[in-house]
C-alpha cells in the first residue's frame, strides 16, 4: 500500500469509525435512560394496581414492594408504594366517600379513626426517597421528563395526604402547587404526555370554579384556573389506554362531572369503572350516588340495596356498610318512603365504621323521618342520641332544635 493510500486508508476508517461513534451515541443515551416501571411493561406493578383500585391495599402494597425492591432506583416504583400506603390510610380513616367531597364538608369532617403515627413517618420517609431519586436524575438531566412527572406525582401525594389526612392545609397548597408547575413543564416539553394532564387539570378546574375574589388572589401567585380546560384535560387522561392514572383521572372527572350536574356522561364514566373493578364498593357506591342526584330515585333505591346485599354477601373487598346505608336514606326519603328511610339511616348510624359526623347526621336524619311518621317519643330519643354525641355540632343545633319543634318534611 502507497503511503497516500495509507494516509487515506486510516482517514476513512477514522471517519468510518466518528461516523459509527456519531450514530451509536445517541441510542447508547437513549438505551441508558431509566426506563420507569408501570404497570404496562412490570407484572407486579399491573397486579398492584389492579388490587389498589379494588380496595385491596395490603396485597396491592406487597406487590408495590416487590416491584420496588426490584428497581431500588425508580422513583415511580417508590411512588406506587408511597400511593398505596396513604390511601389505605385514608379508606381506613373513612377519607374515600366521594359523598363527602360533592360539598364542602369535607374541610371540617371528622374521621372515623386518628391518623397512625406509624403509617405518617413511612409517607414521609417514601416520600422523601422518591423526591431523592427524582431529584438526583433531574441534577443531571433537568429535561428529563419522567424525572420531572414523577417529582410532581410525589409532591401531589404529598399535598393529598397533608391536606385530607393532617388538615395541613398550606403545606398541602405548597405541594401541590409545585406539583402541577412540575406537570405544566413535561408537558412544554412533551405534550403528548397525557398522564401529566391529569394533575394539571385537577387543578385548572378547582381553581376555575373558586369565587372571583379567591380566583384574583390566586392569580396574583401566578395560580390560574380553567374550569372548560381542566375537564377537557381530565376527559383526556380518562380515556387513554395507555395511561397509568387514567382510573385515577376517571374518579376525579366523575366527581367534577357531578359538581356541573352532568350527570348523564357522569354515570357513563362510572358504569365503566364498575365494570373494571366489580370488588370496590366504594365505585358501586358512587353509582348510586350519580342516580339519586340525577332525579332517577327508584333506580338509585335499587342500586343502594344491590351494594348493602353484596356487602353482606361479602362481595366487596372491604365495606364501609354506612356509605350506601346513608345514601339508600336519601333516596328512599327523596321518595317519600319515611319509614325505610328512618331503618337505612340507623343502618349508617350503628355501623361499627362510621364517623362521628356521618352517626351524628343519620341519627339526626331518622329522628327526622320519625317525626314526619309522627311517632315522636322515638323522635326525641334519636334527638338526644345525637346531642349527647357532640354537643357542639351542627346536627347537635339542629337536634335541640327539633326537641323543641317537631321536623316537618318540606
Amino acid at each position: 500500500m502507497r503511503p497516500y493510500q495509507r494516509l487515506l486508508y486510516f482517514l476513512g476508517v477514522s471517519c468510518i469509525c466518528a461516523a459509527v461513534a456519531l450514530l451509536c451515541e445517541p441510542r447508547a443515551a437513549a438505551d441508558s435512560v431509566p426506563v420507569p416501571t408501570r404497570a404496562e411493561n412490570d407484572a407486579a406493578t399491573r397486579k398492584g394496581f389492579d388490587h389498589f383500585y379494588n380496595l385491596e391495599y395490603d396485597k396491592a402494597i406487597r406487590e408495590f414492594e416487590a416491584a420496588q425492591q426490584a428497581h431500588p432506583d425508580d422513583p415511580f416504583a417508590v411512588n406506587h408504594t408511597l400511593e398505596g400506603v396513604i390511601f389505605k390510610e385514608l379508606f381506613r380513616i373513612g377519607a374515600l366517600d366521594t359523598e363527602a367531597y360533592a360539598g364542602d364538608s369535607f374541610l371540617t369532617r371528622k374521621f372515623a379513626a386518628p391518623l397512625d403515627p406509624k403509617v405518617q413517618a413511612r409517607v414521609r420517609q417514601l416520600t422523601d426517597q422518591a423526591l431523592a431519586l427524582s431529584q438526583a436524575r433531574l441534577d443531571k438531566n433537568p429535561k428529563d421528563v419522567d424525572a420531572l412527572y414523577a417529582r410532581g406525582v410525589t409532591r401531589g401525594m404529598r399535598a393529598t395526604y397533608s391536606g385530607i389526612a393532617e388538615r395541613a392545609w398550606f403545606s398541602a397548597l405548597r405541594s401541590a402547587v409545585a406539583a402541577r408547575h412540575d406537570h405544566e413543564r413535561v408537558l412544554e416539553l412533551d405534550p403528548n404526555y397525557v398522564d401529566a394532564k391529569v394533575l394539571v387539570g385537577t387543578h385548572l378546574y378547582i381553581v376555575g370554579s373558586l369565587n372571583w375574589p379567591t380566583k384574583v388572589a390566586a392569580s396574583v401567585v401566578g395560580i390560574s384556573g380553567n374550569k372548560e380546560k381542566g375537564l377537557d384535560y381530565l376527559r383526556q387522561g380518562s380515556t387513554e389506554a395507555h395511561s397509568e392514572v387514567a382510573s385515577d383521572a376517571q374518579i376525579v372527572y366523575a366527581l367534577f362531572l357531578r359538581r356541573e350536574q352532568k350527570y348523564d356522561e357522569a354515570l357513563r364514566v362510572v358504569a365503566r369503572m364498575q365494570s373494571e373493578f366489580p370488588r370496590n364498593e366504594l365505585v358501586a357506591a358512587e353509582y348510586a350516588h350519580l342516580l339519586n342526584a340525577a332525579g332517577h330515585g327508584q333506580e338509585a333505591i335499587a342500586a343502594y340495596r344491590k351494594v348493602l346485599a353484596s356487602c353482606r354477601s361479602n362481595l366487596y373487598s372491604s365495606c364501609r356498610i354506612e356509605v350506601p346505608a346513608y345514601g339508600l336514606g336519601q333516596a328512599l326519603r327523596g321518595q317519600r318512603q319515611y319509614e325505610e328511610a328512618a331503618q337505612a339511616y340507623e343502618t349508617a348510624a350503628t355501623s361499627s365504621t362510621a364517623d362521628a359526623d356521618l352517626r351524628q347526621k343519620a341519627t339526626l336524619a331518622s329522628g327526622q323521618m320519625y317525626d314526619v311518621m309522627q311517632k315522636r317519643e322515638t323522635a326525641l330519643e334519636k334527638y338526644r342520641a345525637v346531642v349527647a354525641e357532640n354537643s357542639t355540632s351542627g346536627s347537635a343545633e339542629l337536634a335541640r332544635h327539633y326537641m323543641k319543634e317537631a321536623y316537618k318534611s318540606p
